[in-house]
């Protein structure tokens, strides 16, 4: 908790940085993702064994963007990348229905975490240029992302190969990072507020966009 307070309170005070970990299942998008928001464009891309890690600056936040490889004998050891993040980037593939379940399952593991309790959510339902994909709202549906009362969390439509959405949804984690950032300055004095004031926020919003 003293951690927490400690680094919202410098963020309020003028530090600009984010850690933000994005996970989500193999093939799901997400070094393309990430490379796509620190570069600008499409990379070539190899299954990722560990993690990839990138400094993407947007609306004078620098972000610390981790890709963490989303096969099954590698998602145990997701949790020893949280400690300290402030935005959990989960990336669904739209259009692979099959492994809606599994997805479902693998998000409620990471909301769980003790690491993330502070953390914002930000879904990202990738692949939206393939036809017949299941949209935004439709994968909130899925998810059963309005269960989730713990975290606050957007669902944003996006394509990780053109970028379309990305962009969109990294600002609306910026905003989150300032809420909460304001919200520890304007209750500096008593800072055991900070703990109730950040957990009591929940809910979120089904698509920004979608197609």
């Amino acid at each position: 908790m003293g951690i927490f307070v400690s680094r919202m309170w410098r963020r309020a005070s003028g530090a600009t940085e984010c850690k933000i970990v994005i996970v989500g299942l193999n093939n799901a998008g997400k070094t393309t993702v990430l490379y796509n928001l620190h570069l600008g464009q499409v990379v070539l891309t190899q299954p990722t064994i560990g993690s990839n890690v990138e400094t993407v600056k947007h609306e004078n936040i620098t972000f610390q963007v981790w890709d963490l490889g989303g096969q099954e004998n590698l998602r145990a050891n997701w949790s020893t990348y949280f400690e300290e993040t402030d935005a959990i980037v989960f990336v669904v593939d739209s259009n692979d229905q099959d492994n809606l379940v599994l997805a479902k399952m693998e998000l409620f593991n990471v909301v769980l975490q003790e690491d993330l309790k502070h953390a914002c959510l930000l879904v990202l339902a990738n692949k939206q240029d393939i036809q017949g994909c299941r949209n935004a709202g439709e994968i909130a549906q899925d998810l059963s992302l309005h269960t989730i009362r713990t975290h606050e969390w957007q669902i944003q439509s996006c394509c990780a190969l053109t970028g379309e959405g990305l962009r969109e949804g990294l600002g609306w984690i910026a905003e989150r990072v300032r809420a909460k950032g304001s919200n520890i300055a304007n209750q500096a004095p008593a800072a055991g507020n900070a703990t109730s004031s950040v957990s009591s926020s929940a809910g979120g919003s089904a698509a920004a966009a979608q197609k």
